[in-house]
């Protein structure tokens, strides 16, 4: 179907501002974009308690992550990374979606500042998040005030981080993960699938930008085949933890997102996949701003209650 009407409203108020396109910036103009259309959700709502800490990175070098923490008793404990093409975004560009996401499904959050490309190339992201992994289980009971399960969460190249360190968990023996929560990830350095090739999906993420992310983060063509990068070409899938991923009808990024899915059920995962038509990648963070944005959250927070056996999560 063609897109809703939502979504064709916002990407006709964004022509009309004659905005450059991503893959025509350089990587700090790309980050100030970001800034200036996220700062247009305005403040999300509030939390009991938020804190910034400083994460040591595998290399010596160190990384911010933010700890939110809603009100009331805590379900579940969410490590989260932020979408950007591993070279745009930050805490701010997606606390407000963050701090919906707390909120809804009563847990706490660690919103994961992994360092950027093309400052810090591949594997930089993927070791942060590894790292930011590692800390948070160590201080759940601070977090949290109790053991609760461990979930991993992303949306784009955030998905991507996600799906790489559910598997490294898998082959460091833990931490032991309940959940991954995929949205619209980045899973291959495939830039020829239908998805990527076709017109009508060429909206707020393209082909283009894709290649300017890629070009960015992993400009050498043995690195995009490594599982980090391309999670789809390990080896086995098998063992991972249960899956949610989320697709958009009009995203690059589509294909690569299912095919994923079906790999992981292949090799014995628990997956809930869904396609959310008339969306375009990216609808899932405008909290407020796309209708789609709500089924999605809606979606997230049923499926997690389900895989979590938790029906709090998934009451409204």
């Amino acid at each position: 179907m063609a897109i809703d009407e939502a979504t064709a409203w916002l990407l006709a108020q964004l022509a009309e501002s004659g905005a450059t396109p991503l893959h025509e910036l350089t990587p700090h103009e790309g980050r100030e974009v970001m800034a200036q259309t996220s700062a247009l959700l305005g403040p999300g709502p509030e939390v009991a308690r938020t804190y910034d800490e400083r994460v040591t990175a595998a290399d010596g070098d160190e990384f911010t992550v933010r700890v939110l923490v809603p009100a009331g008793e805590i379900r579940a404990l969410v490590v989260y990374y932020h979408g950007g093409g591993w070279v745009i975004g930050d805490l701010d560009t997606h606390d407000h979606l963050v701090r919906v996401l707390a909120n809804r499904l009563q847990a706490a959050f660690v919103n994961v500042d992994y360092r950027l490309a093309p400052e810090h190339r591949f594997p930089a992201a993927a070791d942060d998040a590894w790292a930011a992994l590692l800390w948070v289980t160590e201080r759940m009971t601070e977090i949290a005030g109790r053991p609760v399960p461990l979930v991993v969460m992303g949306d784009s190249a955030g998905g991507n981080l996600a799906a790489v360190v559910a598997r490294r968990a898998r082959d460091a023996g833990g931490p032991e993960l309940a959940g991954q929560v995929l949205i619209y990830p980045v899973t291959d350095a495939d830039l020829d699938t239908a998805s990527y090739l076709d017109p009508e999906n060429q909206l707020l993420l393209t082909r283009e930008s894709m290649i300017w992310f890629w070009d960015h983060y992993a400009p050498d063509p043995a690195d995009r085949e490594h599982p980090d990068a391309s999670p789809l070409r390990a080896d086995d899938l098998s063992g991972l933890a249960p899956a949610i991923v989320v697709t958009a009808e009009h995203d690059p990024l589509r294909d690569e997102g299912e095919a994923y899915a079906a790999q992981l059920a292949l090799a014995g995962v628990a997956v809930a996949q869904q396609r959310f038509a008339g969306q375009m990648h990216a609808f899932f963070a405008m909290v407020g701003v796309l209708p789609g944005s709500a089924a999605g959250i809606d979606y997230v927070a049923e499926q997690l209650g389900r895989q979590l056996a938790a029906p709090e999560l998934a009451a409204d």
